[in-house]
């Protein structure tokens, strides 16, 4: 369900190759040993995190917020949880791959077709959580904000 909305697995490091990733979507992080690069999307347990944007920036400036923070500059929430575990980065993007769900609209508008696009955008991500926690009885591990702390909050991040 859902998986044709998807594009094929991109390493963490290929995500800026894709060629819409400046537009709206959700967008699906998983963390595997096994390569991914080129696959087709499917759910896997590997999957870590769903999030998606509306941004005039696109998933490209959301993402660029995730891995700005996992190197230690604070912009998302999500990626704060997921550096709580996975504190190196070098390590994270060599088994971090990425697919996204891009829609086509205009976020800088207030025109009535690019708010109900940008509303399929966040319905796709809750629907997404939702048939990720019924297939493997959770969310996933980063976005269960009660059982996933973050990085930010710990006294080691203090310490730096």
């Amino acid at each position: 369900m859902y998986e044709r909305l998807f594009s094929k697995w991109h390493s963490w490091d290929d995500r800026e190759m894709f060629w819409d990733i400046s537009r709206p979507g959700v967008y699906v992080v998983a963390h595997s040993r096994q390569n991914l690069s080129g696959r087709r999307f499917s759910w896997r347990c590997e999957i870590i995190y769903v999030g998606m944007t509306n941004a005039i920036g696109g998933l490209r400036g959301r993402l660029r917020q995730f891995d700005n923070t996992m190197r230690g500059k604070l912009q998302h929430g999500g990626a704060d949880r997921v550096r709580y575990k996975h504190r190196n980065y070098r390590t994270f993007r060599k088994t971090a791959y990425v697919a996204l769900a891009p829609f086509r609209c205009d976020p800088s508008t207030e025109h009535p077709k690019d708010l109900r696009i940008m509303g399929d955008v966040a319905r796709l991500e809750f629907r997404c959580l939702a048939h990720f926690a019924e297939r493997f009885g959770a969310l996933p591990r980063f976005n269960d904000k009660k059982a996933a702390p973050k990085y930010s909050r710990t006294n080691h991040s203090l310490r730096r």
